[in-house]
């Protein structure tokens, strides 16, 4: 009996693309923009601790429009990571894991994080709650 030339595990080319399937990328891909995110919260924390100068220096550069869009970024990261992991933590509880609800779950989310990185935007960076 010969064994049949398939792949040994499923792969992109196999599965038809579905949204619910782009919010798992996107929720590994925020993970990882969080991740990176955190050299620029130690670099903060390391300019504090170093004294009144160096923190001056880092907050010229943290002012810069560059800067602020590399926060924007994170900040909208930061807003899908929380609404999807809530969503993940609901589905390891058996709740929501149905075709419907799980499409009714990702609408959620990305309402969520709209809503969320609106308010946090308009706080962090437009009312100038942190400079």
């Amino acid at each position: 009996m010969a064994i049949a030339r398939r792949p040994v595990s499923p792969h992109w080319q196999i599965y038809r693309f579905a949204y619910t399937m782009a919010l798992s990328i996107l929720h590994r891909a925020t993970g990882l923009v969080l991740s990176l995110g955190l050299l620029l919260l130690v670099a903060w924390l390391a300019t504090a601790a170093a004294g009144p100068d160096r923190y001056a220096s880092f907050q010229g550069f943290a002012s810069s429009w560059p800067v602020k869009f590399v926060v924007a970024g994170g900040i909208v990261s930061f807003c899908y990571h929380l609404a999807n992991g809530v969503r993940h933590l609901l589905w390891d509880l058996g709740i929501g894991l149905e075709r419907p609800e799980a499409r009714r779950s990702g609408r959620i989310v990305i309402v969520a994080t709209l809503l969320l990185s609106a308010a946090l935007l308009w706080l962090f960076l437009f009312r100038g709650a942190v400079s």
